[in-house]
């Protein structure tokens, strides 16, 4: 995750803190061990130092903590209890000194030592280290977190009989056990990821989505954070996975999100919310709005609110394909004589047929694609199967294929959108472009059903473009390979007689975001004494501002400005490779203003994917073995996950986390009766 997380050196190995084997390993084709079990105490001169998020970094502090005597700094033996001095002046060497001098240490470490090896200098080498059982502890709870492992693996006899076999000193914790552990490292990660959001400078991008569970007919909410950090790396987090009781109205939901962004402290430096494209969603908005102060927001709110891409696809046509391949997939018997008939007919496809979520382009573009290519296989099995009644028409299959090349460009820019890796926001504007154009040129197809389905799809379409190309236009702008230029090229083939005035629109949308940005950052840097004086301004003026501030964007177009000079330079070639932001990055001496902007602009997604992944693949969220997991349980499970696999992956939180349902699938265990442990009070209380 780069520079801007000091968690990662919290979890390096301190001294007495790592789990060993009691086996020598042998070495690995390099000549070294996978693991060079042995911790070396350097006793030198230790200047105390600390992380960015304020934990102490000396690796001395594993065995001393640091507690106030008089209001004086002392440093506590965890052993002894003796008290030495904690100032930071003083250094961490006279901690070591104590540490390897204190009998209750050497007595609690008494049988903990174990013997393993080192390669020096090509020869392995016998040494002792430490065995410590709450690290071995942590360790598992983190690896059944990370990896989706049951918590019931606990209680497995196999895993039992492994873990005795690499460290006969390790007992195997409990299930409630490793539940608490869960619930503590939820607390220490969520204050790790609190500091993280806090000291970040920029904007935050927020995607939410809802989904009731089959098995629980409970609802949940997912809410995702998007920024590019100080190192401008792009980051996305889960920041919540909360259970939202019914009835799920525009004012609850509103409530739990806005109740989010201020537990997290991001309320007043959002930049977009994006949603799903229902009305809900936009009386959500408005709530939303009215809950929020509006001047923190950019442009006073006016572009909060992004919808989600996705559209309903046409069901005129396909329904018979639809309804064989769900035909076909709905029993194990029907899939295998399926199998056995593509076999007879020497079909060189193997995929398996794949039924579609009609709302999803790609899906329908998927079962498409596999359906057509047995074709065949449906006629054949026609005249062996006298309940299977829904064979499609040769019109019909025509039709389908037709709708099938169409659905291409859906599925690049849905996966696109979908990639585990988000994309930034400048490659949204010329995707989206394509996808008006071609629904405008099925308008005009000779085929009256092909017509009615383009009807469909653009009335869908405008009311998603009118919302989301201001912001996306922005985007394209700070793409300094793009600029003004794609704007000008897409935008004579959308608006014909209308180009000049849309492109000369987002132009000055760009220059009022950069009077603002530039505007507040001239108020936070201003003296202490204009400060003082604004406390006796009259407030009854408050009008005239606002009006001198509309005067000084009408202003900006002719100004020599750095918006101005960004424009007026060449545009970059178009390569694969370019990295916009490490551009942005490198170039913010010569465009400090526009820095700002683009590192706000850029994170914005328009799709609501982050948020939708964590519901898992396969549309399940909770398996029927585990319809009693306690929701602040499962909060746990999700968020830390997150957090982990972002540390892990530089920030993006998807990568590793593609089958978030297995999760749910595979925990097998009951505790919706059971007692939270201590503190572990999260989320929504129920109404």
């Amino acid at each position: 995750m780069g520079d801007d997380i000091g968690s990662h050196q919290s979890r390096s190995h301190p001294i007495g803190n790592s789990t060993q084997s009691n086996e020598i390993e042998s070495p690995n084709p390099e000549g070294s061990f996978p693991n060079e079990n042995i911790i070396e105490e350097d006793v030198g001169d230790h200047t105390e130092s600390t992380t960015q998020d304020g934990r102490l970094k000396s690796v001395v502090w594993s065995h001393f903590k640091k507690i106030q005597v008089n209001g004086e700094d002392k440093a506590q033996c965890n052993y002894c209890k003796k008290l030495l001095g904690g100032k930071s002046k003083n250094g961490t060497r006279h901690l070591h000194l104590h540490m390897e001098s204190c009998i209750q240490r050497k007595i609690s470490l008494r049988g903990k030592k174990l013997i393993t090896s080192k390669m020096v200098k090509g020869k392995q080498e016998m040494t002792t280290t430490i065995y410590d059982p709450e690290f071995a502890k942590k360790e598992l709870a983190q690896a059944i977190i990370m990896h989706e492992y049951p918590l019931s693996i606990v209680d497995h006899l196999g895993f039992k009989k492994y873990s005795f076999a690499l460290q006969p000193l390790f007992k195997v914790p409990s299930r409630n056990t490793m539940k608490k552990e869960i619930f503590k490292m939820y607390d220490v990660e969520k204050t790790v990821a609190l500091k993280l959001m806090d000291t970040n400078e920029g904007r935050v991008a927020i995607t939410t989505d809802m989904w009731t569970t089959s098995n629980q007919k409970k609802g949940y909410m997912a809410i995702t954070a998007h920024y590019i950090d100080h190192s401008w790396n792009l980051q996305s987090r889960i920041l919540r996975f909360i259970y939202v009781p019914t009835p799920h109205t525009s004012e609850r939901l509103s409530t739990v999100l806005v109740g989010c962004l201020l537990d997290w402290n991001i309320d007043g430096k959002l930049s977009t919310i994006t949603l799903d494209n229902c009305s809900t969603n936009d009386s959500m908005i408005e709530k939303i709005k009215n809950k929020l102060h509006l001047g923190s927001l950019l442009k006073d709110g006016s572009l909060l609110h992004m919808l989600c891409y996705g559209l309903e696809v046409v069901k005129d046509g396909v329904e018979k394909i639809r309804d064989s391949v769900a035909y076909w997939t709905a029993t194990p018997k029907r899939v295998e004589k399926f199998k056995e008939t593509a076999k007879q007919l020497r079909m060189t496809c193997t995929k398996s047929l794949c039924l579609d979520c009609p709302t999803r382009w790609n899906s329908t573009y998927k079962m498409l694609d596999i359906a057509i290519s047995y074709k065949e296989v449906f006629c054949r099995l026609k005249h062996r199967d006298d309940k299977y009644t829904c064979l499609p028409t040769t019109t019909q299959w025509e039709f389908a294929s037709e709708v099938y090349e169409k659905l291409k460009i859906f599925n690049s820019v849905t996966e696109l959108f979908s990639g585990t890796n988000y994309p930034t926001a400048n490659l949204y504007f010329p995707k989206v472009c394509e996808i008006n154009l071609t629904i405008s040129s099925w308008l005009t197809s000779s085929n009256v059903v092909v017509q009615r389905m383009a009807t469909k799809m653009m009335d869908k379409f405008k009311c998603y473009w009118n919302v989301i190309h201001d912001i996306m236009g922005v985007a394209t702008i700070l793409d300094p390979r793009y600029k003004m230029s794609l704007l000008e090229y897409y935008y004579q083939k959308l608006y014909p007689a209308d180009a000049f005035h849309e492109t000369r629109r987002i132009r000055k949308l760009c220059y009022d975001l950069f009077s603002d940005y530039e505007l507040k950052s001239k108020e936070s840097t201003s003296s202490p004494f204009e400060d003082i004086n604004s406390s006796v301004v009259d407030d009854s003026l408050n009008d005239f501002d606002a009006f001198v501030k509309s005067q000084k964007r009408a202003k900006t177009t002719h100004l020599e400005l750095e918006l101005d000079l960004y424009l007026e330079e060449d545009i970059l070639p178009r390569t694969s490779d370019f990295d916009i932001l490490m551009w942005w990055k490198l170039n913010g001496v010569k465009y400090p203003t526009l820095q700002k902007i683009a590192k706000d602009v850029l994170a914005i997604p328009i799709s609501s994917v982050a948020s939708e992944s964590a519901f898992s693949t396969g549309g399940r969220i909770l398996s029927p073995h585990r319809n009693r997991l306690h929701w602040q349980t499962l909060e746990a499970l999700m968020c830390v996950r997150s957090w982990l696999w972002s540390e892990e992956n530089k920030g993006l939180s998807s990568k590793g986390m593609e089958d978030y349902g297995n999760l749910l699938d595979e925990i097998d265990f009951e505790d919706e009766d059971e007692q939270l442990p201590s503190g572990a009070t999260h989320g929504l209380e129920d109404d």
